[in-house]
């Protein structure tokens, strides 16, 4: 195995790790106008991802870090091509971290209303980009010889990855109701457990459809086996969310998303982003990534650094499991 594979593979666990670690809080922002009765509620499930939502984002950072460096070809035409889209996850990801820290800073109910509708919108479109893009990269774009796109915004909203917008959207939900579920006490707790078996069967019939179109089109063997895993884990959920077993329950809605995005990276190895003009023109692992040396500096950083982050971020996680309702909020505005 060389070393743009071994790269490939730990891009394809960072963006996993991402999508795990801020799917539930992606969800649980949505959640804030599905779930939440009052301004209370609100605030109890803005303070479940109050201490995490700003560390699952170094996930984000890495893959994209990763990306630039081990394949920049990739990281140019993505960007490139991608822009109009990825601009707006980036701006939304900026309100969103903002509205978090600001909604508390003054008591009105106006003030804080506001802020919350931006958690909303910006988790709600957000998550949904993100399956839109990932749809588009695992079924080819308009890319030339000259490895650029080639293509329009409108080329991306083709039905693939519309229906994969759809499913990332649900499925965090999903996986953000089942956190709720675990980190909350009393009827919030109960209400949301009920919204985890809603939203599960929805998300079931998109994300079946989406996981199968995507094995016909474009799978192979191992794709098709994490698609079993996907599969299998959601029921196991939705089963366990029923019997009442939150921890298992998020374990499971977890390894979903897991399974999922695992398929995605292992139906389009080894292309990054394969030509739907001319398959010749496709960026693959290799005609995309750097140099041997910068791979090599490169994984001997991420060998010395990426402990010491799983470290921290476990210990946060420790810090604060406890559950939280609403008798555990302040009389004021705040956090």
């Amino acid at each position: 195995m060389h070393l743009h594979d071994v790269w490939f593979i730990l891009i394809a666990v960072l963006w996993i790790g991402y999508f795990f670690l801020e799917g539930f809080d992606f969800g649980v922002g949505v959640l804030t106008k599905l779930l939440a009765r009052n301004r209370d509620e609100r605030r109890v499930l803005i303070n479940t991802i109050g201490p995490v939502w700003d560390g699952n984002e170094v996930w984000l950072l890495s893959a994209g870090g990763a990306t630039f460096a081990a394949f920049p070809e990739w990281y140019a035409t993505l960007f490139s091509g991608f822009y109009l889209p990825l601009l707006i996850i980036l701006v939304c990801l900026i309100v969103r971290g903002v509205a978090f820290e600001y909604r508390s800073k003054r008591d009105e109910e106006r003030w804080q209303t506001n802020w919350e509708h931006a958690i909303f919108w910006t988790s709600v479109i957000t998550a949904f980009l993100w399956g839109v893009a990932f749809g588009n990269i695992v079924r080819g774009v308009k890319i030339d010889a000259n490895m650029e796109y080639v293509g329009t915004f409108a080329d991306l909203l083709n039905p693939y990855s519309i229906l994969g917008g759809l499913v990332t959207l649900t499925l965090f939900t999903l996986h953000g109701a089942v956190f709720t579920a675990l980190k909350t006490l009393g009827d919030i707790r109960a209400r949301a457990r009920r919204l985890a078996t809603v939203l599960g069967l929805v998300t079931a019939v998109l994300a079946l459809v989406f996981l199968l179109w995507t094995q016909f089109e474009h799978g192979n063997t191992w794709s098709l086996v994490a698609l079993v895993v996907a599969v299998v884990s959601l029921v196991a959920a939705l089963a366990t969310n029923l019997a009442g077993r939150e921890g298992w329950a998020f374990t499971f809605s977890g390894l979903t998303i897991v399974a999922a995005v695992a398929m995605l990276f292992l139906s389009l190895f080894p292309d990054v982003m394969p030509s739907t003009l001319n398959e010749n023109w496709s960026l693959t692992v290799s005609n995309a990534s750097s140099t041997p040396y910068t791979l090599k500096i490169m994984t001997w950083c991420a060998a010395v650094a990426t402990p010491i982050v799983l470290l921290y971020q476990g210990w946060t996680y420790w810090v604060f499991r406890k559950r939280i309702g609403t008798q555990s909020i302040a009389p004021s505005g705040g956090h």
